[in-house]
């Protein structure tokens, strides 16, 4: 998401009395009578400091794109991440201050010409008073936005048009290492809880076809109203953007996690979303007692079998998602 450069308001302020001392010099230059310089060159510096705070904040509200008008999947991720409320909060203040500093430019141009020439340096002073005091109301506002900037810079971009599958499960089951066997996707992999910290984005095409391959952060077994930002920015992936899900098991268990919990989880995500499910058992080779498995193989319906960090088994997961984008299989658990 494209945020401008968010100014404080000090170097907004700086900005736009700089500017307003250029135009003033500008009418000193300029064949004014002499009786009239004074109020004119006070009156040109209202109005350039004024329109240059109102500009500069306008460009903030023009350049920031409305959360409305984008895909839903885009709403809640941003959501997650800075709060779609705050941020709205933050850019109507901005549009008040704004209206506000019209109301300025237009109360002290009148003041000006209504002053003596004597005292028309003492209304700009005014003026400019008021216009620092309304960028200072909203400094916790333009913060925020700065913030919200550093928070978007990676937020993802995705193809709406490709067929998705998004890869859920538990934190550390090999979902990253999937997502690199499938695509030429290079996303962080490393063996502790939490690597994929956002949303890792792969794509491959196969038979003039595209596919999006989406890995998710592990997501753990508990309510959705008790995930951290990071579990629920893969509950958003798993709402908005998935034709199908690749939910994985770590067979070995050696993510620390035990196949009891990730059945849970495995039938917390099918009862919550209406989306195909493709179940994986993964790190096979490293499974010493396949007779263990034999308990939670018999409640899905013709699971995979894989070694991701291997490759072996990756092909399988292929030809499923080929099956499901042609339009030939429904949900398979």
């Amino acid at each position: 998401m494209f945020i401008p450069t968010v100014p404080t308001p000090d170097e907004i302020l700086d900005k736009s009395f700089r500017r307003a001392k250029k135009a003033a010099d500008k009418v000193r230059t300029s064949k004014v009578p002499r009786y009239q310089m004074a109020k004119k060159t006070e009156e040109a510096r209202i109005k350039t400091a004024c329109q240059v705070t109102k500009d500069t904040l306008n460009n903030l509200l023009d350049k920031t794109p409305q959360v409305e008008q984008m895909h839903m999947f885009y709403q809640d991720y941003i959501d997650v991440m800075v709060g779609v409320d705050e941020l709205k909060k933050s850019l109507g203040a901005l549009n008040w201050a704004v209206g506000i500093i019209s109301k300025i430019e237009n109360e002290y141009v009148f003041k000006v010409r209504r002053s003596k020439s004597e005292n028309a340096a003492n209304v700009r002073r005014a003026a400019f008073g008021r216009i620092a005091s309304v960028m200072r109301q909203i400094k916790d506002e333009l913060d925020f936005l700065d913030f919200v900037k550093g928070k978007l810079r990676n937020m993802p971009t995705i193809d709406f048009e490709a067929f998705t599958l998004v890869i859920a499960g538990f934190p550390n089951v090999g979902k990253s290492t999937l997502l690199r066997q499938i695509t030429p996707a290079e996303p962080k992999v490393a063996n502790y809880p939490f690597t994929t910290h956002g949303i890792q984005i792969g794509h491959f095409e196969k038979r003039w076809k595209k596919y999006q391959i989406i890995d998710t952060p592990g997501l753990l077994d508990r309510p959705i109203r008790d995930m951290n930002n990071i579990e629920l920015r893969a509950m958003v992936a798993l709402e908005h953007l998935a034709d199908v899900i690749l939910y994985i098991f770590d067979a070995s268990e050696t993510s620390g996690y035990p196949l009891d919990a990730q059945m849970r989880l495995y039938e917390e995500i099918k009862h919550v979303f209406d989306t195909p499910i493709i179940s994986v058992f993964n790190k096979m080779d490293l499974v010493e007692n396949n007779k263990y498995l034999d308990e939670y193989i018999s409640k899905l319906n013709e699971p995979l079998m894989i070694s991701a960090s291997e490759g072996s088994g990756v092909d399988l997961i292929i030809e499923e998602l080929e099956e499901f984008n042609g339009g030939k299989k429904g949900n398979k658990d």
